[in-house]
């Protein structure tokens, strides 16, 4: 099966590549890269900071009539993120970096120079060391005798350390074990006490729960008391306490006129005038009618009251 995306192309047999005509562009064009920024800076316009590795849309173009060993320069330009300036910089492939050009000044430059002062003391002395055998002895002697000092001093701040930091760590372990035991020791006796309370407490509802009970079990019941007498029944009061208002506010009213006391002081004898013609004779029989008289006043007085309490019944079932 052929390939349906063709990736070859025809060829005339009289094709000739050098008759195709060569597109000319400047030497010094530019294009649009994505690139970081390689060192931290600052923009001199208004004191932004661009830290390194900063992402930017910059334009490169190559640096005409510069090169180092064949190799061209190429110079890019970005702007800055605050006040849009212009800010370029070069490629340096001498010493494998980049240097600053204009519109920013780059910082942390110290170790840089640090490093450029170590690489050219180290040629000169290289230089030197090149023709003169006995600059090379010295520089050696220099070098030994260097390290001495370095070691000698080394020595001695490890025996000022082990002196003033004399740690005992089996010591310390030990303290440490002791420290726990007897913390362990503190909560288990905290927890014990809180036990005891809680049973004391215990104990003493249980004591008042009990003692409660006793006594109410030794309080005597009230039974009804039954009557001793067939004639009581007729004695208690046959009607509802929804009635007794009732016969309060009548008997307040009236008066209570139940009792032979009360109803012999109601009643009030009148004595009988002799007559003037019959003292003499009829004395003896005066007597007697009067004594007569008593029993019949008595008589007519209970039956008063009889009808004023067969009057206050009927009241009493017409409210009903």
């Amino acid at each position: 099966m052929s390939e349906r995306k063709v990736l070859n192309k025809y060829y005339p047999p009289d094709f000739d590549p050098a008759k195709i005509p060569k597109l000319k562009l400047p030497k010094d064009r530019q294009y649009v890269v994505r690139l970081m920024a390689p060192f931290n800076m600052r923009c001199k316009t208004c004191g932004e900071y661009i830290y390194k590795g900063k992402k930017f849309n910059a334009r490169k173009e190559t640096v005409q009539n510069e090169a180092y060993l064949g190799l061209p320069i190429f110079r890019f330009y970005i702007k800055c993120t605050r006040c849009l300036a212009e800010i370029t910089f070069k490629t340096d492939p001498e010493n494998t970096d980049y240097t600053m050009e204009h519109g920013a000044t780059r910082n942390f430059q110290a170790e840089k120079l640090l490093e450029e002062e170590e690489k050219r003391m180290q040629k000169e002395r290289e230089e030197e060391e090149l023709n003169n055998p006995m600059k090379v002895l010295e520089n050696r002697t220099k070098d030994s005798k260097l390290e001495m000092e370095v070691l000698e001093n080394l020595q001695e701040l490890k025996e000022l350390n082990q002196r003033q930091a004399n740690v005992d760590f089996e010591a310390m372990l030990k303290q440490y074990k002791e420290l726990e035991e007897e913390q362990r020791r503190k909560e288990q006796e905290e927890d014990e006490q809180e036990m005891k309370a809680m049973l004391e407490q215990a104990q003493n509802r249980r004591l008042l729960d009990d003692s409660d009970s006793e006594e109410e079990a030794a309080k005597p019941r009230p039974n009804p008391a039954a009557p001793t007498k067939p004639t009581d029944i007729l004695q208690e009061d046959p009607q509802p306490q929804s009635k007794k208002p009732r016969t309060e506010s009548w008997e307040r009213s009236v008066g209570k006129l139940s009792t032979k006391a009360q109803l012999a002081g109601l009643v009030a004898l009148r004595k009988q005038k002799p007559h003037p013609a019959l003292d003499n004779g009829m004395e003896s029989r005066g007597s007697t009618a009067s004594t007569g008289s008593l029993p019949a006043a008595a008589a007519a007085a209970t039956s008063s009251l009889g009808l004023l309490g067969a009057y206050s019944d009927s009241e009493d079932s017409t409210s009903d």
